[in-house]
């Protein structure tokens, strides 16, 4: 964004003396009540402020019943220009700004001023420079910490605590991997059956067994058979 167009419409807060003349001369086509419509006029004309800063848009006017609009830049959905022939003759234009509030007329209305296509080219910057700044992700920096994009477009800086992190995650590892080793044997010794002591006992009897039968000789009548 410029700074000079930046710098230069900041600068506006009151309207062209173009506006007040272009009151009169659509009061005059009421005829003789014109006064009826000229005398809210000028005091609108009289009171209307704008102010246009780094959060977004505002304009206030009136006396008795003073009304006041401001926009934030991310509420911004679409800016239209409008005029008629009196108005191009003055060199005026209406700013038309419009939101997503769901009206079909516009938010706000910047009208009497000369400098029209520059209100409304930095509007239109803002209010895409607002939209990129609520997509902007959020980058690491080399120092270990982090920025991460508020809904306003600034940068808030996260620490990420990286030593900490580190102590806590091997403490986590090491009772893991305690709590593996003791479910693998649990595992093995269920796998394997009896313990090695009750296989020795059974290995011990059958061979006692085995020496408590007699062995029968055999006779010359069962060897001639055979």
């Amino acid at each position: 964004m410029s700074e000079l167009l930046e710098e230069r419409v900041k600068s506006l807060e009151r309207p062209s003396s173009n506006l007040l003349m272009y009151y009169v001369l659509i009061s005059l086509f009421l005829g003789p009540f014109f006064l009826l419509m000229l005398v809210p006029l000028v005091f609108r004309y009289r009171t209307m402020r704008y102010r246009f800063d780094d959060q977004g848009v505002a304009m206030r006017w009136g006396v008795l019943f003073r009304k006041e609009i401001s926009l934030t830049y991310a509420r911004i959905q679409d800016i239209h220009l409008q005029s008629n022939v009196v108005e191009r003759w003055l060199k005026l234009a209406r700013v038309q700004v419009q939101t997503a509030s769901g009206s079909a007329s516009a938010e706000m209305t910047i009208e009497g001023l000369h400098e029209f296509e520059e209100v409304r080219d930095y509007l239109y910057m803002r209010m895409k420079s607002a939209r990129h700044g609520k997509r902007r992700p959020a980058t690491v920096r080399h120092d270990g910490e982090a920025q991460e994009t508020g809904a306003a477009g600034e940068l808030q800086d996260v620490s990420m605590g990286a030593d900490g992190n580190l102590g806590e995650l091997v403490a986590a590892l090491d009772a893991t991997r305690e709590e593996l080793a003791q479910v693998r044997h649990l595992l093995e010794s269920r796998q394997e059956g009896k313990p090695a002591a009750a296989v020795s006992g059974d290995r011990d009897a059958n061979a006692g067994l085995a020496v408590a039968v007699p062995m029968v000789p055999r006779t010359d009548d069962q060897a001639d058979g055979s």
